[in-house]
């Protein structure tokens, strides 16, 4: 099939993405399209940038790791706006297995939007990430599904021997685990790897953004997913460059921040804006006893005053402020929980009718 005969079957998903359909199409024998839109029991979910080189190799170590587990599966390979030939490198292979699918975003967009965009298309009832760089071993799947099914929800990978540079990759990532770890509470020694094992109905209900990919599990923990992890190999880097840097350490330390918060105060929101006017509560309490003392010495008209009057308004303006919108997020979150307790309430009548 030629490419422009496999572009005019993509569909729209958004300003974002083109996205082969489910079921991925492919070309019959005599030369009609045919579909393979059957449920699968596993989806692996593949971000690329500029990975030419390592795409054959990795989809060949897939097949050969996913196919003996006798297991329906996808591939859904998800590229961000590449530089290179890896999406061409992916239509050729797409061409060639029917377990293939792409999607494309139409600007680059991050590796947490590229994981978004999987999970948001994925059909099988467990869902695997991992690089498309190699470093991960596809070889590691059977046993990363063998242990989610001992009752698991989560299964992340923890990369014990890692092929990488100590200054730049290394200890970077050893600080930032100990952060995470003691941030989340989660007991979880490599955060960072990106080889993990979910069930589906869980990535159903948690949103990623900006640079939360690897606060998945942390993200998982706090809705009350049942979490472990597993040593997994890891290897050398073979084709192309690293696309991890220092520079990334702000971001990850801001989304650190939203998660903490996420995970304290999602539930009772006005609880976390009380905390947060907690210093100026007491900065106005200072500058209410010290107007109230200027009253009692008869100094109440001075220059000074006046200022401390002005800086205790806007104080106590402020605190209003805040507990206003503590008042306002409690509302949105209520909201939420009812239209949830509606929605579940529909699909169980429609359960009882269909039954």
């Amino acid at each position: 099939m030629e490419q422009g005969a496999v572009c005019t079957n993509l569909q729209n998903d958004g300003p974002a993405a083109l996205i082969f359909p489910l079921g991925w199409v492919r070309n019959a024998p005599d030369g009609r399209l045919t579909s393979s839109a059957n449920p699968v029991d596993l989806s692996i979910v593949v971000p690329v940038f500029n990975e030419e080189q390592n795409l054959p190799l990795l989809h060949a170590e897939l097949l050969a790791a996913l196919a003996p587990l006798g297991r329906r599966f996808e591939l859904i390979f998800v590229d961000d706006r590449s530089r290179d030939r890896s999406f061409e490198v992916l239509l050729e292979l797409a061409r060639r297995d029917p377990h293939t699918r792409l999607i494309r975003f139409r600007a680059r967009c991050g590796q947490t939007a590229a994981m978004q965009a999987g999970f948001d298309h994925a059909r099988g009832r467990y869902v695997v990430t991992l690089d498309g760089d190699l470093q991960n071993d596809p070889a590691d799947i059977p046993r990363l599904l063998a242990k989610l099914e001992e009752g698991f929800d989560v299964v992340a990978g923890w990369r014990k021997q890692r092929h990488d540079g100590l200054v730049l990759r290394k200890l970077p990532s050893r600080v930032a685990n100990r952060l995470i770890r003691a941030v989340t509470q989660v007991s979880i020694h490599d955060t960072g790897c990106t080889l993990k094992i979910f069930r589906r109905e869980l990535l159903e209900r948690m949103p990623i953004y900006a640079e939360q990919h690897r606060f998945l599990p942390a993200i998982s923990s706090a809705a009350g997913a049942r979490i472990t992890e597993l040593p997994v190999n890891h290897r050398p880097r073979r084709f192309g460059k690293s696309k991890y840097g220092l520079g990334r350490a702000t971001r990850v330390l801001l989304d650190l921040l939203v998660v903490r918060m996420l995970a304290t105060s999602s539930q009772r929101p006005l609880s976390y804006f009380v905390l947060l006017t907690m210093p100026l509560l007491l900065f106005g309490g200072y500058q209410l006893a010290s107007l109230l003392g200027a009253a009692w010495q008869g100094d109440s008209d001075s220059q000074w005053v006046g200022q401390l009057r002005f800086s205790f308004l806007l104080v106590f303006m402020t605190c209003f402020f805040y507990f206003m919108l503590g008042l306002v997020a409690e509302l949105a979150v209520k909201a939420s929980q009812m239209h949830r307790g509606q929605s579940a309430r529909v699909l169980v009548r429609e359960g009882h009718e269909h039954g």
